[in-house]
This record gives C-alpha cells, sequence and structure tokens, in this order.
C-alpha cells in the first residue's frame, strides 16, 4: 500500500492528558505519530501521522470520536481559528500523483465521520462540493456560531447532520498539497503591529502567491506573532516569506524573533536555503518530513 500522510488538529493545546489520550487515538499498526506540535494560546494541537490508507481513515475516525468525546468546543478558547473539536483533517498529496488516492482516503473520512458519529463535515482542498469555498477560511469566519446560523441558510454539509453538535462543532476533510505553516515571533512587537504586516504580506494584500496570514498575541508567550500558512511552497518558498515579514517588521521599527515551524516540512522546501536563515527555532533532522517516508516499520 502507498505510505500517506494526515495532519489532523484538534482543539485542545494545553491539557497534557488529553492531547496524549488523542494521539493514542491516532496509533495502531500501520499508522505511526511522527511529529506532534502544541500551542496553549493557539489552544490547537497539530498531529503528523504517516501509514497505509485503510489503517489511517479507521485512525482520524477514533481520533474524531475521541476529540467528541474529550473535547467541549463551546468552552474552548483560543487565538487559533475553528470549528470543530477535532477541527480539521488534511490529507496530504506528495506529489502530483499521490492526489486521486488522497481525495478517495479523504473522501472514505469524511462520509464515516458524518454518518458513524453524526458530526457534519465540510470538505474542501481538491474535494471541496463548492468551487467558490476551498479553503478553511471559508467555514471558519466567525467561529462555530456563526457556522450554525450559516447551515441551512448559504451553507450545507457534505456529509453528516444538518446542525452543529453541541460539543464537537464540526469537522473539516480535506485533500490537499504540502502546506508550510511557520510563525514569525515579533518579540517587543503589538497585535495591532503583527496585524498590519499579516495584512500586507499576505496575498489578498499583495504578498507572495499562497500566502496567508493571521496577525496574533499570545498571552501565555506575552509576545505577538504572525501566523502564516505556506500553500504552495513551491510558488512561494519559506525564505520568501520570512523575508517578507522581516521587512515589513523592519519598516515599523520591530525587530523580528525566531521562525517556529509547526508540524513538519518538505526537504525540497529547504533547497536553496537553511533552517539558519530561516531563523528556524529548535530545529533538527526529525523536523523533515521525508526522513518518515521509507519506514518500512508500518
Amino acid at each position: 500500500m502507498p505510505t500517506v500522510v494526515a495532519v489532523p488538529n484538534v482543539s485542545e493545546g494545553a491539557d497534557r492528558d488529553v492531547i496524549a489520550a488523542l494521539r493514542a487515538a491516532i496509533v495502531r499498526p500501520g499508522v505511526k505519530v511522527v511529529n506532534t506540535h502544541s500551542d496553549p494560546d493557539h489552544n490547537r494541537t497539530v498531529f503528523t501521522a504517516i501509514g497505509n490508507p485503510l489503517a489511517m481513515q479507521d485512525a482520524m475516525v477514533d481520533l474524531a470520536g475521541a476529540a467528541m468525546d474529550m473535547i467541549d468546543i463551546r468552552r474552548v478558547q483560543g487565538v487559533h481559528p475553528r470549528i470543530g473539536a477535532l477541527d480539521i483533517v488534511p490529507i496530504v498529496a506528495l506529489q502530483p500523483q499521490d492526489m486521486a488516492v488522497a481525495c478517495e482516503l479523504a473522501s472514505g473520512i469524511a462520509q464515516r465521520i458524518g454518518d458513524e458519529l453524526q458530526i457534519p463535515v465540510f470538505r474542501y482542498g481538491e474535494i471541496a462540493s463548492n468551487p467558490a469555498r476551498t479553503r478553511p477560511h471559508d467555514f471558519r469566519v466567525g467561529g462555530v456560531d456563526r457556522l450554525a446560523e450559516r447551515i441551512g441558510d448559504d451553507l450545507e454539509p457534505d456529509d453528516g447532520p444538518f446542525r452543529v453538535h453541541a460539543t464537537a462543532g464540526a469537522v473539516l476533510v480535506g485533500a490537499r498539497d504540502p502546506l508550510i505553516a511557520l510563525n514569525v515571533w515579533l518579540p517587543d512587537g503589538e497585535l495591532d503591529q503583527a496585524r498590519a504586516i499579516a495584512a500586507r504580506v499576505r496575498e489578498s494584500g499583495g504578498g507572495p502567491p499562497g500566502l496567508r496570514a493571521l496577525g496574533l498575541y499570545l498571552p501565555h508567550a506575552g509576545a505577538a506573532q504572525v501566523s502564516m500558512n505556506l500553500e504552495d511552497f513551491r510558488r512561494t518558498p519559506p525564505a520568501v516569506a520570512v523575508r517578507a515579514v522581516h521587512r515589513e517588521a523592519e519598516r515599523l521599527g520591530i525587530v523580528p524573533g525566531a521562525t517556529e515551524l509547526v508540524g513538519l516540512i518538505p526537504r525540497a522546501a529547504l533547497v536553496g536555503t537553511t533552517p539558519t536563515e530561516l531563523q528556524l527555532a529548535g530545529f533538527r533532522p526529525g523536523m523533515v518530513l521525508d526522513n518518515y517516508l521509507s519506514d518500512r516499520s508500518l
């Protein structure tokens, strides 16, 4: 069987016992969790899992059930936008020829979460049912409360019931190309400055193509950051995105800090640069996704 990659995000970033239990819901013969990234301010944990498609489908459905049991979306607070306890399940196509398998797997996961757990599912990315709504942002605006209002108005779930689950909310499931998540810290910056920088570097503000950005302030960390998603690292490499943030920060008289990698990064995204040049904090070889793809012990 081919090796597939899933990067599920859950709405818990502080409770270590809950995070450990959610991780345990994924792990099984045929599936490994190779990276766990948690943040209490975002109140979010990003798991990177690799495995065979059949086992991965079971793992993602079990994770959705565990998140439903352990996380009450009505009580979740954090700076990151979200609509569910298990907020999003991206299946990653590492190469163009992998997309068909990724779409088939994502579609199966979406259907099973909707049918078996009765949680509404919205499909995005390459399995989006509406070409006008292909990005997570299209569903997260206003959070779970606004989503509940939109169901039956201008939005219908692709799978599951036509209502938001009382405690689990809803789930986004999709297939996509590799995405790189980077946070650039602004140790001396304020929230309005982080937002101004994000507005200028994101694609919609005239920045590089495929660059999504938010300006945030993290109370636990006591610092602002520009949180970025690079949707196509071949068009906009990490070095380009980081330089754009540095340039705008310096324009405002702010000294940018370290860059934080959320999850793993494909080796190809580091071609032409180095972790040192990107100022990647705590970078180690285990943060390169390719190192796990030849694992024969699955």
